[in-house]
């Protein structure tokens, strides 16, 4: 932590509640009082993806207020909860540094770990006892993974899990030659014109890149978002330099949109970082 930046113990929390409570009195907020679990859900998911935003623009500033946000979607169904009788924002935060201390022995006992992989390996032991212990045993090593999950991300949560009982690739040469297999089979599959199989074919490539970035130690979910920046910000100057010269985009050839379309790489590379 900064010298210069004060200690916080995460003692304004308690107001945060006071203000949800407070919107969901009697006489609070119309539409937060008819809020549910199921309509709220949306929001969580935007939120997260906001929070996620702010990380990758690097702003501290942003990165605060999308988490004040998604802190908000936690306190606000917590309430609804504790109006159900059912749990409190209490009982969600005891419950998570319960879990946290349970799952970190090497940390707040005397069990010891010394690598990440170690750690990894443990904490899933760990969850599996959780579940068993709770009657809620995953039926299989996958089913921990959530199927809402953005695709390229749970993919790569799969893998993960695959792999910790030996189902991966040895290397990362083997998963680029698998991405080769599958491209074959989806060339193959279009070949064909059965959009059901193509479609399929194309899932399997997807899949053969996401456990490929894996081995590489890439996030694929970053990488294109990344690539959608990029494309967005060249598209952008096209479509300036085409409103420059008082042109519109649909007017154009595809030989002058290409070459508005190399200029802007080259505008957008000499820029700094």
């Amino acid at each position: 932590m900064s010298d210069n930046f004060p200690e916080q113990r995460g003692e304004s929390l308690p107001e945060l509640v006071e203000l949800m409570q407070r919107l969901l009195a009697p006489d609070g907020c119309p539409w937060d009082r008819e809020q549910t679990f199921e309509t709220l859900r949306t929001f969580v998911i935007e939120e997260a993806h906001e929070v996620v935003d702010a990380i990758d623009r690097g702003s501290p500033d942003a990165i605060r207020e999308e988490l004040g946000d998604l802190l908000l979607q936690i306190v606000f169904q917590s309430e609804l909860a504790r109006q159900k009788g059912w749990f409190g924002p209490d009982d969600v935060v005891r419950g998570i540094v319960k879990k946290m201390v349970d799952r970190h022995p090497h940390v707040f006992g005397d069990y010891r770990l010394e690598t990440s992989e170690q750690v990894l390996s443990e904490w899933e032991q760990r969850k599996a006892r959780e579940r068993e212990k709770k009657g809620k045993g995953e039926k299989g090593a996958l089913d921990g993974v959530p199927r809402a999950m953005p695709g390229l991300l749970r993919a790569v949560r799969v893998g993960e899990k695959a792999s910790r009982f030996g189902f991966d690739w040895t290397n990362v040469a083997d998963v680029r030659a698998k991405v080769d297999e599958e491209i074959r089979e989806l060339d193959e599959a279009a070949a064909t014109g059965d959009q059901a199989r193509i479609e399929e074919e194309l899932g399997d490539v997807l899949f053969a890149l996401a456990s490929w970035a894996r081995h590489r130690a890439i996030d694929p979910e970053s990488a294109i978002r990344g690539s959608l920046e990029r494309f967005s910000s060249r598209f952008s100057a096209v479509e300036k330099s085409a409103r420059d010269e008082g042109r519109a985009l649909s007017t154009m050839t595809p030989e002058e949109l290409d070459a508005r379309w190399v200029e802007a790489k080259k505008l957008l590379a000499s820029r700094p970082k």
